[in-house]
């Protein structure tokens, strides 16, 4: 296996190299529709060398939104959304969209009506009670992202990320934490991931065998009662069994375990700043640093877990989690994934990449403070402390 920087095959897509921009929430998209920040956004992480640039958080129904910034993916998006992907492809990059549905995570006053999930649950943030998921609700949300990933290529993108990690609606019935069903959608495994095999089987149907797609998964919830890594090792068994192209590997849960994607400080001050809610910044300054715990930071934070997917799966991965040096890059690859996620480190730099493979610099200047969390509800996800000036075309929205 080739460095970081040597070009790689994921099914029938090339990549220049193995640097991908994972998901991170633009909140760029007013009214669900696509924008010129969001696309000078992806734009900028293209020119600066990345591989591919992964377009985040596109809901793929009305009910599943939680932000009234949040992409709504339907006929109306595509002609902002092939825009954005010819702006990609234009400075050689790939472009892939996430899609997914927030299930009880969803905000009633986006999505139009009660959150549903796999069982009843109060949602603190959104002050809200999910509804019990019907199997028409299931079968409606399986056709909902099967129609996503067909409008994703229709639109330009080269892959397709389904998101069934972070503690959404798919998510959340792997998780036994907020699944307790006892019909054919919970109780064991088997059960809690059918959500996932049948969402992936839609979508190999709408798209074909060959067409990228690449599942995120959590390599554990991270809490207690949560899924832990055993599972999500048999949940990656299952998906390439199933045909997913690649996973990509992550961790945490929004109503949970926040940060434990992220790790490093919680900004509680700059994320009660940016909330238009009083009642909301009031909750964040009263309670912020019991509702959103700290996990310390180091680079790789998930190598030790996805090394157990790693030994399990012969499928390429996508392995996340603070990378933000050239030696992390090259000791990620040397054990064999196959693609590394730079998400921070590109928000703090686009132009990383490439100068990284320059040799003008050896790491991203990025400190973990997570303020950037924070400006996804100010306007659009950017670095509080970008990185050098040169940067080649540094949006000031990303």
């Amino acid at each position: 296996m080739g460095g970081p920087f040597s070009p790689v095959a994921i099914g029938p897509l090339r990549l220049r190299n193995r640097i991908v921009k994972p998901a991170t929430f633009e909140g760029m998209c007013p009214g669900g529709a696509p924008s010129e920040p969001l696309l000078a956004h992806h734009r900028a992480v293209a020119a600066g060398g990345a591989a591919m640039t992964t377009v985040a958080y596109a809901s793929v129904s009305p009910e599943g939104r939680s932000y009234a910034t949040q992409l709504l993916l339907g006929p109306g998006a595509l002609p902002g959304l092939r825009r954005l992907t010819d702006a990609v492809h234009r400075e050689g990059a790939a472009a892939c969209l996430q899609v997914g549905h927030c299930g009880d995570f969803a905000d009633p006053r986006v999505a139009g009506g009660r959150p549903l999930g796999p069982s009843r649950r109060l949602d603190l943030y959104h002050r809200a009670v999910s509804r019990p998921m019907g199997e028409p609700d299931l079968q409606r949300a399986i056709a909902d992202f099967a129609r996503a990933g067909a409008l994703a290529r229709e639109a330009g993108f080269d892959a397709v990320e389904p998101h069934f990690g972070h503690g959404y609606l798919v998510s959340q019935f792997l998780s036994p934490w907020t699944n307790r069903r006892r019909d054919r959608w919970g109780g064991p495994l088997g059960n809690r991931a059918r959500l996932a095999v049948e969402v992936l089987r839609a979508m190999r149907a709408a798209l074909g065998p060959e067409f990228p797609v690449v599942p995120k998964v959590n390599l554990e919830d991270g809490f207690p009662g949560g899924l832990g890594i055993d599972e999500a090792v048999e949940v990656a068994r299952r998906l390439e069994a199933e045909g997913a192209t690649a996973l990509a590997l992550s961790g945490g849960f929004v109503s949970r375990a926040p940060l434990y994607m992220l790790r490093g400080e919680v900004p509680v001050e700059a994320m009660a700043r940016a909330q238009a809610d009083p009642w909301a910044r009031l909750g964040l300054r009263l309670f912020g640093r019991l509702a959103v715990p700290a996990h310390p930071f180091e680079e790789g934070f998930f190598l030790p877990l996805a090394r157990r997917v790693r030994a399990e799966v012969g499928l390429p991965l996508l392995l996340l989690g603070g990378l933000r040096s050239r030696a992390g890059l090259e000791g990620a690859v040397a054990e064999g994934f196959e693609l590394v996620g730079m998400g921070r480190a590109l928000l703090h730099d686009p132009a990383l990449p490439r100068r990284l493979e320059r040799g003008e610099t050896d790491a991203s200047g990025c400190v973990p403070c997570n303020e950037c969390i924070a400006e996804m509800d100010r306007g659009g996800v950017r670095c509080t402390r970008p990185g050098p000036p040169e940067a080649p075309g540094a949006p000031s929205t990303g």
